[in-house]
């Protein structure tokens, strides 16, 4: 999971990844086909370890707006933790790629598309709560809050700090009211 998180699916070389795993590469290929089908079970496992904090947010948050202030906080503390690399392994690992990882790229944007359906269903249930307004579009508050925890995550990737982060993030926040009418 950390190389492909570091170097990306394309910048993830085969030989790197048996070594990170102590194995060889024949063993690699015994146990998982080939390199997308590891990197789809390492996405798994990031979505697991990584966004079991932001999905606890969305779904305890006492109100729609505090749980996405939460998820988004949360991210900016996780895209700068030293202890691993920066950024997003789902917004970073292929944006762009060759062409025959279009495969790999569908996946990952689908992905992300689950992300901010996780917002869009916050805010619905925010809307059935009572504690965001009927006439709101879900769908372009989800996308609006999904287009700043992305750009989170390349921001931290170019060396923002936490604190950095926590701006865009109060600034986000600060927007709800706007957003969210």
């Amino acid at each position: 999971m950390r190389v492909f998180w570091s170097c990306g699916y394309e910048g993830a070389s085969v030989s790197e990844l048996a070594e990170a795993m102590g194995i060889n590469k024949p063993s690699l290929y015994a146990a998982f086909g080939c390199k997308e089908t590891l990197f789809r079970e390492a996405i798994e496992l990031y979505e697991r370890e990584e966004g079991a904090p932001v999905s606890e947010a969305l779904q305890n948050g006492t109100t729609a707006r505090a749980a996405i202030e939460t998820a988004l906080r949360v991210n900016a503390r996780s895209y700068t933790n030293p202890d691993n690399p920066r950024g997003c392994m789902v917004v970073i690992s292929a944006l762009a790629g060759a062409p025959e990882n279009n495969p790999v790229c569908r996946f990952l944007a689908d992905n992300r598309r689950c992300g901010e359906d996780g917002f869009r269903r916050r805010v619905e249930r925010g809307i059935a709560d009572g504690d965001v307004p009927e006439c709101v579009n879900p769908q372009s508050v989800a996308a609006f809050y999904a287009t700043v925890m992305h750009g989170l995550s390349i921001r931290a990737r170019d060396g923002a700090t936490a604190e950095e982060l926590e701006r865009v993030v109060d600034s986000a926040i600060a927007a709800w009211d706007t957003i969210a009418r």
